[in-house]
């Protein structure tokens, strides 16, 4: 079989190298010339673990290319993934002008049927519009079905996820393209991967749904860690009680600055925007945000208060990425944090292995540094943001040589609270109590 992928960021790119290691024939296609030039150089434009050796590999099969010519990957292809961008606009629902501007190029280039599938994360009704649009732009009739098939993939380890996914999701109304559908996928029944097939409205929704719990997770965990600080309980243990229960699970229940990256969001914006137009407000998904925006003004209430106030203070700054694996830095909390820190007269000294460049660039008063030990010199304090894992092990005598006072903010709960107070630094978390040096002893 041979398919082709509309869009190669992120999606894009990880979908059309997995799909060419199932077999799979792949043209990928971007009308960004720059970055089609790139990949046929073997140059990714993104940090994703694995992703780099995956398209070399497709690509010296002969199973991988690369084309800027919708014509091209429209005619090779029995299936076409739409898998670009859906970002939200001023009132939070998404943009759909890029998926339709596909469409309408599928469609102006088809020779015989196709099955055409979104791959973005869309919002109920895209599916049955991009078939108005692709009807309406369609020079000779010819026949076509739409699929919903959202990704799930975590940055940081989405090839895993695309290999081993926990589900397929597979929104259509023929049983044609459910069939084309399952074959494109048949690899993953060897390993009995569930598969959800459904309508398209319902599959559009499983995408946002999803996303929206896994957020209002990270929000609930938040909301209780400030209360554990507030009563003097463990945020830990309370999320390692309750997610020893099997209704709950642990996954998604660490506390910390507030989520980030490019889908929590953006699709809790999404769905809030949803609502709102069929006239059901999505009140939870609205807390879920509240209590997000309001986690990063409480960590910078945090750090003033940890340090004694920001003016004239010099902050060393670890992890810039909204999580560690990647250099996605789509709202992430560091940028938020740091902006918030830098406009009360903070000088921030910051280092991530993979998003430093781009994070200075966005905000341009960081003061770039070549390692955790160059960005806590002359520091006031040190700020654990991104648990990246070079950062799980740091050489705490080392840091108290070149730091101007030894304080840890560990803002992801990476460090035993008595260990870096055995070590002589204050240590500062989420959702548990401060710990001393002279606690330690």
């Amino acid at each position: 079989m041979h398919i082709s992928i509309v869009g190669t960021g992120y999606v894009g790119l990880v979908t059309g190298a997995c799909f060419a290691e199932f077999g799979v024939n792949v043209t990928c296609m971007d009308n960004d010339a720059g970055r089609i030039e790139k990949l046929e150089k073997g140059e990714v434009p993104f940090y994703e673990p694995g992703i780099t050796e995956l398209v070399a590999k497709g690509v010296k099969a002969g199973r991988l290319s690369f084309t800027t010519d919708i014509a091209k990957a429209v005619d090779k292809a029995l299936v076409i993934f739409i898998a670009v961008g859906t970002p939200p606009r001023g009132d939070g629902s998404a943009d759909l002008s890029h998926v339709e501007a596909v469409g309408k190029g599928i469609a102006r280039h088809m020779t015989g049927y196709k099955v055409i599938v979104t791959k973005s994360t869309v919002p109920v009704g895209t599916g049955e519009k991009l078939r108005e649009v692709i009807k309406a732009s369609q020079t000779v009739p010819h026949r076509f079905d739409i699929v919903s098939n959202p990704e799930f993939l975590r940055e940081g380890s989405a090839i895993e996820d695309f290999m081993r996914p926990n589900r397929v999701v597979i929104g259509a109304d023929s049983e044609q393209a459910i069939a084309i559908m399952k074959d494109l996928y048949r690899p993953l029944y060897l390993i009995e991967t569930p598969f959800v097939v459904t309508d398209i409205p319902t599959a559009e929704l499983i995408k946002y749904a999803s996303n929206a719990f896994l957020a209002t997770k990270i929000s609930f965990i938040n909301e209780i860690a400030n209360l554990c600080e507030l009563v003097g309980a463990n945020v830990q243990h309370v999320a390692k009680g309750m997610g020893l229960d099997n209704r709950i699970g642990s996954k998604f229940l660490h506390a910390g600055p507030g989520f980030g990256g490019s889908c929590f969001p953006k699709d809790l914006a999404a769905l809030i925007q949803t609502g709102e137009r069929y006239g059901h407000p999505m009140q939870i998904a609205m807390a879920t945000s509240r209590v997000n925006e309001a986690q990063r003004k409480r960590m910078v209430v945090k750090i003033r208060e940890a340090v004694g106030g920001l003016e004239g203070k010099t902050l060393g700054l670890l992890g810039l990425s909204f999580k560690p694996n990647t250099n996605d830095l789509r709202e992430a909390p560091s940028l938020a944090i740091g902006k918030e820190l830098v406009a009360e007269g903070a000088t921030i000294r910051a280092y991530d292995p993979e998003a430093l460049a781009e994070a200075c660039r966005i905000l341009p008063q960081l003061q770039p540094c070549r390692d955790a030990y160059h960005a806590a010199e002359g520091a006031d304090a040190l700020i654990l943001m991104t648990e990246w894992n070079l950062f799980r092990n740091l050489d705490f005598d080392r840091l108290k040589v070149v730091m101007r006072r030894p304080l840890l903010l560990d803002l992801r709960n990476v460090y035993e609270p008595d260990k870096v107070a055995a070590a002589g630094f204050i240590h500062v978390s989420v959702g548990r109590q401060p710990c001393y040096p002279e606690q330690s002893v």
